[in-house]
């Protein structure tokens, strides 16, 4: 089955985002690629990158579990991104309720909670916030359904 692995833009502060990401889940980046990495993999010049932008992210991945998040900073050449209104989420499935209040709790410092993680009704322990850095995301345990969606 393939694996659905989200991918973030943000306005010069991916590398920020995902050392918190990195706080809360854990793990090691599998890859960071700057900006000024692809000028000197020697693509040419159809993507100059300008001096003030060379330490930027091109591509920076934080494998959790068999996922892997991922993310960019947008060139401002390129324009900025709206990041509240961005009304995509990243819902997590915790493996117990344990796991899904040190998630909510982690990630959602410094943010915006919309849904206090509770139990729902709908049957599963549920919430839902937009973090520090604009992103939407969905906390679910559901101990009759673990691994399904």
């Amino acid at each position: 089955m393939a694996l659905i692995n989200p991918y973030l833009n943000y306005n010069g502060n991916a590398e920020e985002a995902f050392v918190f990401y990195k706080s809360v889940f854990g793990g090691e980046f599998a890859k960071i690629i700057r900006l000024k990495d692809i000028s000197s993999r020697n693509l040419g010049t159809e993507f100059p990158i300008a001096e003030n932008e060379a330490e930027k992210i091109m591509l920076i991945a934080l494998p959790i579990g068999k996922n892997i998040l991922m993310a960019n900073d947008v060139p401002e050449s390129m324009g900025r991104v709206n990041e509240n209104e961005n009304r995509s989420k990243i819902s997590i499935s915790a493996e117990s309720r344990e796991e899904a209040d040190k998630l909510f709790n982690g990630l959602s410092v410094g943010g915006n909670i919309e849904v206090p993680i509770s139990e729902s009704p709908w049957g599963s322990y549920f919430g839902m916030f937009r973090d520090k850095f604009g992103i939407e995301w969905m906390v679910d345990f559901d101990s009759n359904h673990i691994g399904e969606v």
